[in-house]
């Protein structure tokens, strides 16, 4: 089942559409879909993402219509994408599983992402963003009104605005998880069809092993047209960046 397009969050993109046209454009990519035209599909979907439209239902949408057609790579790329656009959702959640399902690769003694990547995984940096400014804003103006309410009226002020400041703390701690995963961590997706990993950043250079559409990896540093991957098993090499994707 492929996700609708909200109104409001189509009005409140960019303006490379007029509220209309990518509604025109979101509901032509969904009867292409219905129709088993997923190449007609992604290509109108594609437009919304590539112009500012690139909502958690945009990408839910294109990543659903690439596992259709079986293009595994660009189906876990735009499902990685639209699970860090919106946080877990239960169908994201459930066609990621089927795409890594049918990845060729399947990876052995895989080594747990950081405590701190997990906990910035589960939650959308948006809604934690506006969590955290709703409760610290909340909290002063709270805290400002109490300065102006007569004594015997202001236990509820002072409750409410104590409540707002403590939840705030974890909220913070939870922004700062996300602001130092994205500044510190980068994951692409194999997009070709096989990618060799070699044991240095040169075309001759002995491959250590292969790695195959849809698996996602970790980007640890760049050297010219090579960039040095990370497996969930914790295997290094380094890869042609042609046939990846970053997320």
């Amino acid at each position: 089942m492929i996700a609708a397009l909200v109104l409001a969050t189509v009005i409140a993109q960019p303006s490379y559409y007029s509220p209309g046209e990518a509604e025109a454009l979101f509901q032509q990519g969904a009867t292409a879909f219905d129709q088993g035209d997923y190449d007609g599909a992604i290509a109108a979907w594609q437009k919304l993402a590539d112009h500012g439209f690139a909502s958690q239902d945009v990408l839910y949408n294109l990543g659903t219509a690439a596992l259709k057609k079986g293009d595994l790579g660009h189906a876990v790329l735009w499902l990685e994408r639209a699970r860090r656009a919106g946080g877990p959702r239960d169908d994201v959640t459930a066609n990621l599983e089927a795409a890594r399902a049918r990845q060729g690769d399947k990876v052995v003694g895989q080594v747990g992402d950081p405590f701190i990547e997990r906990i910035a995984a589960a939650s959308s940096p948006d809604l934690v963003a506006m969590a955290f400014l709703a409760a610290w804003l909340g909290g002063w103006a709270l805290a400002f009104v109490f300065r102006f309410l007569k004594p015997g009226r202001r236990t509820w002020a002072a409750v409410l605005s104590a409540l707002l400041l403590v939840a705030s703390l974890p909220l913070g701690l939870l922004l700062g998880a996300h602001v130092w995963v994205e500044k510190n961590t980068h994951d692409a997706v194999v997009l070709s069809p096989t990618v060799q990993a070699r044991e240095l950043p040169a075309p001759n250079a002995k491959v250590s092993f292969e790695v195959h559409a849809g698996l996602k990896v970790r980007l640890l540093e760049t050297e010219g047209a090579f960039v040095r991957i990370r497996l969930p098993n914790g295997l290094v090499g380094w890869a042609e960046k042609e046939g990846l994707a970053e997320l």
